[in-house]
């Protein structure tokens, strides 16, 4: 069975977009954190994640990004596929949905995401500009052999297991 797993009180969290040196991967955080000390240096820092366009739901610009756990107990693999949107032959389809990263320009990196076709959101989000920004992956033929791939096109992605 596969379930996805998402907590309104548990909010995604990543490196600011603008900070060059920020970490690349998108986490969650518990809603419950256990501290041990009270202070430290201002180095290393967290902050929520959110949709910076209206491309992955209406109304979804600015809204905060939920955490997403997938887990599946009768497979022993689970792939992303970036610019497909159905599995392979002996594959499972989890979920499908648009390929998602940061913005090309920030100085920061990003990772790749699946956002489901269908997102949720935490309504009430703001527009703060600190956090992981997600945006949609458009293909570049400058780079790309295209066809097969189309120029300025929003990549599709699909969640598999095995």
């Amino acid at each position: 069975m596969f379930r996805i797993l998402k907590a309104e009180f548990c909010f995604a969290g990543g490196g600011n977009y603008a900070d060059a040196g920020s970490a690349a991967e998108y986490v969650c955080l518990p809603p419950d954190p256990n501290y041990v000390k009270t202070s430290g240096g201002d180095n290393g820092r967290m902050y929520r994640e959110e949709f910076d366009s209206n491309f992955f739901a209406s109304n979804s610009d600015d809204e905060d990004v939920p955490c997403a756990l997938c887990r599946t107990d009768r497979a022993t693999s689970v792939i992303m596929i970036p610019g497909k949107n159905t599995c392979y032959s002996g594959w499972n389809v989890k979920y499908h949905g648009h390929l998602a990263s940061g913005y090309h320009a920030h100085h920061v990196a990003s990772t790749y995401v699946c956002v489901d076709t269908n997102p949720e959101y935490i309504m009430g989000g703001v527009d703060q500009r600190y956090g992981k920004l997600f945006y949609e992956v458009v293909t570049k033929c400058r780079s790309l052999k295209c066809p097969p791939y189309i120029n300025n096109y929003p990549l599709t992605c699909v969640v598999c297991s095995k």
